[in-house]
């Protein structure tokens, strides 16, 4: 079973949380002086990195909040989580969370 690390609630199995996406996006300050290619890559094209990624999470069946995670997309562990508004967390090789 995988655990996820909610900042709020400590360590909870992965069935009560739900994906939210890449952390960190921001959505234009003026939408609508965007054209079409420019409001298309902001809605659809992310880094999908390989290795260690941000990522938004929801605590649905818990505290209800959201936060980021540091997850290692090769190995699907979390190296840490921290809340909405943090800045993302300076990891050095091999740190456990």
């Amino acid at each position: 079973m995988l655990l996820i690390p909610c900042p709020h609630c400590g360590e909870r199995p992965e069935i009560e949380f739900t994906y939210g996406g890449e952390a960190h996006l921001v959505r234009p300050a003026d939408p609508s002086t965007l054209d079409d290619a420019a409001w298309a890559d902001y809605l659809y094209m992310r880094t999908n990195t390989k290795g260690v990624h941000a990522e938004r999470w929801r605590h649905a069946r818990g505290c209800g909040r959201f936060f980021n995670a540091l997850r290692d997309t090769t190995t699907d562990q979390f190296l840490g989580s921290y809340r909405i508004g943090e800045p993302k967390p300076a990891l050095s090789m091999g740190e456990p969370r």
